[in-house]
This record gives structure tokens, C-alpha cells and sequence, in this order.
């Protein structure tokens, strides 16, 4: 796809990925509607920096786990920018515990992260699909995550929900072609505010350790990540139902 003159929704854009991928979109012509929850001053920065590049940008607060904020964020785009090409669905959260810590694994946080990580990526496309197919040819792209493969993360339900976002594409690709492509991005390790939060005083050896392990010794930034997304957005017309690991190689493991 041509992003130049089309309209995207980025989720969880104030930062991270998101922001990252907003802006991505903006310096290639694409109007973004820049969706967010609690960091208004992020998104605000955003909106500016998106602005700039002298495309359409729309700021839109609000809980994407609740279904009525979908449907009105994708009305407000369309409202805004008259059209809806692309939606990345990158708005995500967890909880850091501990794999064998079983019973700190609560329904709250059952509930909370299956909410945003899943129901949210579904309740978008859902709300965004008449108007991605009143454009012809479109995008959707989530963000998942290595741990949908691994096994491993954060917390077990933070892996859980991945992997069901990595089945949900394929089963949205199948519903939703010819018109609408349907993708997703698995990024490894990113570094930056939300891991060193989750790793603490361990976060630059933690890094260190787990980039010596990988095959391009390198991990993931936002921006990298935004790559990725951009990639699956702009390169072939006949992929949908995939999903792209980006981790430097991390989950292939080092040597032979």
C-alpha cells in the first residue's frame, strides 16, 4: 500500500511503539488519529510532532478494552479525515510476575489482559472494518509478541493473550480478505521505560545478556518495531494472516 493521502488509527500512541509508529506513518503522508488512555501529555507531543509533517492528526482518549471507545474512536477518525485505511492495533499491557508466583496470577489480571491485549485488537477490527472496506484495499496490524511462540514473558496471561492475538489474525485475515489484509508484528524484548520498570536495577545487564544471546547481538527499539509494522503495511499486497517476528534473531538462540 501507498500510505501518502490515507488515514490510519495507531492504539496505545503516546509512547513506545505506538508513537513511534504514528509518526512513521505521518512522515510517509498518512493522517493518524493517535489513541491513548492516561498519558495526555505524551500524546499531546505526539499530536504536535505528527501535525509537523503537515498531515491530518487527531488525538482520541480512551479505554479500547471497553467496546463503546472503538466505535467511537473509528467515527471520529473517519469523521476527521473522511476515509480509514490502516489500524494498528499496538495497545497492550501486563503485569511483571514471576512464572512459578501461580497464585499471584489473579482474575483481575486474567481479565485486564485478556481485555486489552485481545478483546480490544478484535473489538477495533470489528468497529474498523466497514470503513477499511468502503477504502478498497487496507490494513490491519497488531502487535504481538515472541512470547506468543515462547512461552515466555512477563507473566503467563501476557503470553496467553499474544498467542490468541497471533490465532485471532489468522481467523480475521481468512473473514475479512479480499479487501482488508490482516497481520502482525512479534517483537521481542523492547527496550525502554516499560521493561526497565519490569527488570528494575537489573535492566542494563539484563540487556546486555540477552543482546550477546541473539544472532545480530542487537534487541528491538520502538522504532524498530515501527519498521516492522511499516514493512507489513507497505511491502506485498498478497500477505495477510502472518505474523513477523522482529528480535534480532533472539529466538533462533546463539551458535549450533
Amino acid at each position: 500500500m501507498e500510505i501518502e493521502g490515507k488515514a490510519a488509527i495507531v492504539t496505545g500512541a503516546s509512547r513506545g511503539v505506538g508513537a513511534a509508529t504514528a509518526k512513521a506513518l505521518a512522515q510517509g503522508g498518512c493522517s493518524v488519529l493517535i489513541n491513548y488512555a492516561e498519558a495526555a501529555e505524551a500524546a499531546e507531543a505526539v499530536w504536535e510532532e505528527l501535525k509537523a509533517h503537515g498531515v491530518g492528526a487527531l488525538l482520541y482518549q480512551g479505554d479500547i478494552a471497553e467496546d463503546a471507545v472503538c466505535r467511537g474512536m473509528v467515527e471520529a477518525a473517519v469523521a476527521e479525515f473522511g476515509r480509514l485505511d490502516i489500524l494498528v492495533n499496538n495497545a497492550g499491557t501486563t503485569r511483571f510476575i514471576p512464572a512459578h508466583d501461580l497464585e499471584a496470577v489473579t482474575d483481575e489480571v486474567w481479565a485486564r489482559l485478556m481485555a486489552v491485549n485481545l478483546k480490544a485488537p478484535f473489538q477495533c477490527a470489528r468497529a474498523a472494518q466497514p470503513h477499511l472496506e468502503d477504502a478498497g484495499s487496507a490494513e490491519i496490524v497488531s502487535v504481538a509478541s515472541v512470547a506468543a511462540f515462547t512461552g515466555r514473558g512477563s507473566c503467563i496471561p501476557y503470553c496467553a493473550s499474544k498467542g490468541a492475538l497471533v490465532t485471532m489474525t489468522k481467523s480475521l485475515a481468512r473473514l475479512m480478505g479480499p479487501s482488508i489484509r490482516v497481520n502482525a508484528v512479534a517483537p521481542g524484548f523492547i527496550k525502554g521505560d516499560w521493561l526497565r520498570k519490569g527488570v528494575g536495577e537489573d535492566y542494563d545487564a539484563f540487556v546486555a545478556e540477552k543482546e550477546a544471546e541473539a544472532p545480530l547481538q542487537n534487541s528491538c527499539r520502538p522504532e524498530d518495531v515501527a519498521d516492522a509494522i511499516l514493512s507489513l503495511i507497505t511491502g506485498s499486497d498478497l500477505v495477510t494472516g502472518e505474523t513477523l517476528t522482529c528480535d534480532a534473531g533472539h529466538t533462533l538462540g546463539g551458535g549450533w
